[in-house]
Order: structure tokens, then sequence, then C-alpha cells
């Protein structure tokens, strides 16, 4: 299959992004003014299937790709404050900014502020992703950024950060494997490169899956990793222990996602990784 010309609509909340002569999309970014922006649906790259879920029933906090924390000075980011907790904090990401199209490769940023429970800002969040297309797989590459407007500690907590939820059914089963080999519940907290998630696909007769990298000029490289029971996994810094950032001190991160069909090929993953750290 062979790479694409993108192209885009867009709104001031919503970016869809489009394989010329189709459509459909396969890729939506939301930002809708006092929620947290999200990533969904993804479609597979041969078109059959989509690989995100949005609000399962077991985690309606949850959306695709997004990003979220547990522990900010003790506010939480995470569950939307769908649980009742007057600690939970809320986000309110700004107007979306121009598209830059180019090909098969498409870029953009979102940025979001990070509210507490009385409305002040605690955090500006800048997420800049740049999708390319390569036909048989798509690449997301995303520098993600906090900005403390106040003096933070994030906490420690057994997952937080960039996570991906995608829509695993038990009775279909799945796996989620790591750069070290680790499979499923083995993969659960420990240290990685990358992780990568292929499931059963309603619409596809095979699997297809999505793997994230942690790249290696991050804080904790290679990163401690969730991997939950419906194989939700998340690059989860805030697992080896707390961290500060100063008033006006930002916070960098690099990831990759790589979106495939079919199960998982180490193999292929490994030279997505190679070319991501050369970023």
């Amino acid at each position: 299959m062979q790479p694409s010309l993108l192209n885009v609509e867009s709104t001031e909340s919503c970016i869809r992004i489009f394989r010329s002569g189709q459509s459909e999309p396969i890729v939506e970014q939301h930002a809708e003014p006092g929620k947290r922006p999200y990533i969904h649906p993804v479609v597979a790259p041969d078109g059959t299937g989509v690989l995100t879920e949005n609000v399962p029933p077991h985690h309606p906090w949850q959306h695709g790709i997004y990003v979220g924390l547990n522990d900010v000075n003790g506010i939480g980011f995470w569950e939307e404050g769908l649980l009742g907790k007057s600690t939970d904090g809320s986000f309110n990401p700004l107007r979306l900014q121009a598209v830059s199209v180019e090909r098969n490769t498409v870029a953009w940023e979102v940025e979001t502020e990070w509210l507490d429970p009385n409305g002040q800002r605690m955090l500006m969040e800048t997420q800049g992703w740049r999708l390319t297309d390569h036909g048989e797989r798509y690449e997301l590459d995303l520098v993600w950024s906090l900005k403390a407007e106040t003096a933070i500690t994030f906490g420690q907590y057994t997952y937080g950060g960039l996570f991906l939820r995608m829509p695993y059914r038990e009775e279909f089963g799945g796996q989620a494997i790591n750069s070290e080999g680790q499979i499923n519940e083995e993969a659960e907290g420990q240290r990685a490169r990358w992780v990568a998630c292929c499931l059963p696909i309603e619409g596809r007769s095979d699997e297809a899956g999505i793997a994230y990298m942690d790249h290696p000029g991050n804080a904790e490289h290679p990163v401690p990793w969730r991997v939950d029971n419906q194989l939700g996994i998340s690059p989860s810094r805030c697992i080896a222990g707390a961290w500060q950032l100063g008033v006006g001190e930002v916070s960098t991160s690099k990831y990759r996602v790589l979106v495939f069909c079919g199960s998982t090929d180490s193999d292929v993953v490994n030279a997505s990784w190679q070319s991501f750290v050369s970023l």
C-alpha cells in the first residue's frame, strides 16, 4: 500500500484527517471547550476497523488516545469528576489553530488549560502532533509539554500520562507486548522502550494494533508502563516517583504512536523505534 496524499477539515474544536479521495476520516482530533482533548477514532491503515474506543463502560473517562494525571498538587486530572470527587480538576482546550498539511503529513497543536476545582489555572499543556501516513502504517509523533503556572508536585501513582484505550473485549482477548518481550500482566509496571497492543477488531478477519514508544530523551527512560486488565497502556513516569516543576518551568516529553494491521511484528516496531530516536 502506497502513502496517500492527506487533506483536512478543521473547526475551532475538531480536526478530521482524510486520505485523498476518501469520504471518511482516518483520524479525528477533538478539543471541545471545557472537555479533555483526545484523538478518536483512529481507523486501521487498510481502512477496515476502528482501533480506538471512546467512553468505554468500564472507564467512561477514557477517550482513545489522550493524556491525564492522577495527582497534581493533590488534584486529579483523570476521572473528569465522573465519580463525584471534589478534588478533581478540569480541562479547557483553547481554539485550535491552523493545521499544516504537506503531502502525506499533517501537523497540529492542541493547547489546554489544566484548572483546579476553583477554576484557577495550574498548568498550560501543549500537545504538538505530527501524523505521517506510510500506507501500511501511520506514525503519530507527539511532543507533550506542561508549563507550571504555580509550583507543582506531581505525585507518585500507579498510572498516568499518555494513555491508549482500544476496544478490548474479554471474550476475544488480545495481547500487549513490550520491547523486553514481556506479555500482558508481565509488562505491568515494567520499564521498556515501547509497548504494543493488538486485538481482534470488529469488522476484521485479523487483528490490528497500536504501539506507544518512549523517547530516550524523556525523564526516567526507559519509563515504567501501565498495562491494565483491559490492555490499556501508558508510559507512566509517575510510577517511578514524584517530581516537581517550579513556576514557569516546562516539562517536555516525546512519544511515537505506531498504528498497524495484523499482529505485532517486533521487527517493524523496532525499525520505527530506531527512526524515532533520531528525532
